[in-house]
């Protein structure tokens, strides 16, 4: 496995089965576009995407009372009563409906508890487009859909419900190849099987750790795809501190390896994410880690030096790339890169050099010409005088010498 690299599988990760993200399109594009030389089969042309944090939905808000605004369920479902149907967010956007009534609301999962749920998910035409008997999902972690990941924490055990959610918080502009056009609705039949909590990272294997670990950063991947950086950091973040947790168990050289190949992997990708946001100190820090395991890590040394220029950090950043380009002379990037910040650094000492001038109040060169010829005609005589005062005053102390002498 390649330590300086991310090379995401194509498939649906982990646990979540194929309930949790589309196939890869074939125009999908490396992990950051300028970068010829990051691969990630899962990455789309940035645009941000309008999918907001995962909301925290702690306690239902209390059920619209409107006649006629929630009345359709969808996939030709009969609306016995628009107010049987909970607004979750308030926005109209997501909207939850018990078809069959749960166990109480003491039954309800929590957050970080794994969770089985039995899915049934429709296009608005009522075309099947997922049926899963148990999706098994960590509740909060956002290894699936937004509308599950937010719904499934209102559900009571033993609840089915019916979900109609707007395409923001399924599949997106993107959508599911070939399956779920972009920009699709869905309508989702849930059941709660299950809540349990999860496994305690300390007993977990080294073989169960790198799995879970991968599992998250794939995620990861899977959202910045998407454009969703604050997601994508938020699963990056939950597999490191996964990769950080300590353990009772002892792992053998080979898993301790891939456990830092892994680790790898998702602060380059933390970097790439940060640096999407504009968040450069934390991506430096990233960076940072890197390149304290694997100080030749190229696409550490890249980012770090595209970060130091978008500070401004020319003269820091250009010997950072160069470090880079040495170990990956052919690559074009790293070229293109160095050499505008190259020029951007030339720019940036003109007008330093400019700017110190004028502090040290240096006269221009359009005003000297006009100050020597104001001084010219007193300084010229007065020089000439001082010299000849000094000669005749070494005329009399030599005759004053040679006079003692004799």
């Amino acid at each position: 496995m390649a330590s300086s690299g991310e090379e995401p599988r194509s498939g649906s990760p982990g646990r979540a089965g194929t309930g949790t993200e589309p196939a890869p399109t074939a125009d999908a594009a490396q992990l950051d576009t300028a970068e010829d030389f990051e691969v990630l089969e899962e990455e789309e042309e940035e645009d941000l995407s309008e999918l907001p944090p995962l909301e925290d939905v702690g306690r239902p808000p209390a059920p619209p009372r409107e006649d006629t605004q929630h009345s359709e369920p969808g996939r030709g479902e009969v609306a016995e009563d628009p107010q049987e149907w909970l607004d979750v967010l308030g926005s109209g956007l997501l909207k939850k409906k018990t078809l069959v009534p749960g166990q109480g609301v003491d039954t309800r999962p929590h957050k970080g508890q794994d969770v089985t749920i039995r899915l049934k998910a429709a296009l608005e035409d009522g075309t099947v487009v997922e049926e899963n008997p148990a999706l098994t999902f960590t509740l909060g972690d956002c290894d699936v859909m937004q509308a599950l990941d937010l719904c499934v924490q209102l559900l009571e055990m033993g609840e089915t419900a019916l979900i109609v959610s707007d395409a923001k918080y399924c599949y997106g502009a993107q959508g599911r190849s070939p399956d779920i056009p972009p920009n699709s609705a869905l309508t989702l039949e849930v059941e709660l099987l299950a809540a349990r909590d999860t496994p305690d990272l300390e007993l977990l294997s080294g073989k169960e750790k790198i799995e879970l670990a991968n599992h998250k950063r794939e995620r990861g991947n899977f959202f910045y795809q998407q454009a969703d950086y604050v997601l994508a950091i938020n699963s990056y973040d939950i597999a490191l501190k996964i990769i950080g947790s300590s353990s009772k168990v002892d792992f053998s050289p080979d898993e301790e390896a891939e456990l830092l190949d892994v680790k790898v992997k998702c602060l380059n990708n933390l970097a790439a994410s940060q640096l999407k946001l504009d968040h450069y100190e934390a991506a430096l820090k990233s960076c940072n880690l890197v390149l304290e395991h694997q100080p030749g890590n190229i696409k550490a040394l890249f980012r770090k030096g595209k970060v130091l220029a978008q500070q401004g950090e020319y003269r820091e950043a250009i010997p950072i790339l160069k470090a880079a380009l040495k170990l990956e002379p052919s690559n074009k990037t790293i070229h293109a890169e160095l050499s505008k910040l190259v020029k951007k650094h030339a720019d940036q000492k003109n007008v330093e050099t400019e700017m110190y001038r004028k502090m040290l109040g240096n006269p221009s060169t359009a005003g000297t010409p006009g100050k020597c010829k104001d001084k010219l005609p007193w300084s010229i005589p007065w020089k000439w005088l001082f010299g000849a005062t000094a000669i005749a005053l070494g005329g009399v102390a030599l005759s004053v010498v040679i006079a003692a002498r004799n």
